[in-house]
């Protein structure tokens, strides 16, 4: 791997400073929302990463990566890319969920790191399977939640660490959109291979923020409902997970909610903490900006903020700050030192196992419990 490389760097007094490491060198596969909204800004804004290829066979995609990355090659296909596997370092995985699985396989037995957009895979066991296969080649594997590196969760994670909610009684989480219109696409279908839907989708991202917040679950129940004419995947789904802890989380992601609600809402025995609105941190990616080292980024203003207290006496409490980035610096981390990701497969299959028993749970109209 490249990181035993090092680049001196020069002083104006003529002394060399310690040799930087040359940074790690990723390919991507997919350019789609996922892989040009998110992973390439966020590969490209880390100093210790070099975006060098990107997978995809759109012409106007390939521009676009060929103006925003000068560096980095456009590939066609996946074939192209693992045969210059000694040439790369890690390969991100931004592609439609069924292909994650066998693309993730491919890699490995590359013998290449590799990220894996969420949700990893379409069962918790094809996950543990991904996760011994990388163990057995001494390689790392990681799923990205993004989402644990919200404004919002970071703010609601130091506010429990620091026990100003005292015992948590009940965890709301709200991922709801208003989109009446199908957009369209795989994400839409009701095809079981493609792992669309919202409980997959969204889904990942609001279990996930349980699991890391309030540990394993011990019962699943879940609602999911088609509303929208003519869809074919879930679009309003609710979830309610009773954690080993006893903590009661209550889930909602929705496609068509005409008036949001709160982000979160979280009850303790102290206090409540009351959030509003989404993180910041995908509207201006959106938009085609970056983070760069040492400039701000994810901030949100007082008028976002959430608040904190009980009836009649609650104060506003400052969100800390998104950060994206952090993921794939922890990733660059783990593979110049040998550490675990920022998020392991284990910790994607477990989510994984939830969303299977919410679907159980959907179809059979009853309570799941996970033994």
């Amino acid at each position: 791997m490249s990181d035993t490389d090092q680049t001196p760097q020069d002083t104006t007094d003529g002394e060399a400073e310690p040799a930087r490491p040359v940074p790690l060198r990723v390919g991507l596969v997919g350019y789609g929302v996922a892989g040009s909204f998110f992973h390439a800004p966020l590969i490209d804004a880390e100093p210790e990463l070099s975006l060098e290829a990107v997978v995809t066979s759109d012409p106007d995609r390939q521009a676009d990566v060929a103006k925003k990355y000068p560096g980095a090659r456009a590939t066609e296909d996946v074939d192209t890319l693992l045969a210059r596997a000694d040439e790369l370092d890690l390969v991100v995985l931004a592609s439609p969920n069924k292909t994650h699985v066998p693309l993730a396989e491919r890699v490995l037995r590359a013998g290449l790191p590799v990220v894996v957009d969420k949700p990893l895979a379409a069962t918790s066991a094809e996950a543990l399977a991904l996760a011994g296969l990388a163990r057995e080649r001494g390689l790392l594997l990681s799923t990205f939640q993004n989402r644990r590196w919200d404004s919002d969760f970071r703010t609601l994670d130091k506010l429990l660490a620091d026990g100003e909610l005292g015992e948590v009684h009940r965890f709301e989480s709200r991922y709801e959109r208003w989109r009446p219109k199908l957009k369209g696409g795989w994400r839409e279908s009701g095809d079981p291979a493609e792992i669309g839907g919202l409980l997959y989708d969204l889904g990942s991202h609001v279990v996930d923020q349980a699991l890391t917040l309030f540990g394993p679950v011990r019962t699943v129940y879940a609602e999911a409902d088609v509303r929208r004419e003519n869809a074919a995947a879930d679009d309003d789904t609710f979830l309610a997970l009773t954690h080993e802890s006893g903590v009661r989380s209550h889930l909602w992601v929705s496609a068509t909610a005409a008036q949001l609600g709160p982000r979160f809402r979280v009850l303790g025995s102290r206090a409540a903490y009351v959030k509003y609105g989404l993180d910041p941190q995908e509207a201006v990616l959106r938009e085609g900006k970056r983070p760069v080292p040492g400039a701000p980024w994810g901030s949100e203003p007082p008028s976002a903020w959430g608040s904190l207290g009980e009836l009649g006496e609650t104060r506003p409490v400052p969100s800390l700050d998104g950060d994206y980035p952090a993921y794939y610096r922890a990733i660059a981390a783990a593979l110049r030192e040998g550490g675990e990701p920022p998020v392991t497969a284990e910790q994607a299959a477990a989510t994984l196992r939830v969303l299977e028993a919410a679907h159980l749970s959907a179809t059979e109209g009853r309570v799941v419990p996970l033994d």
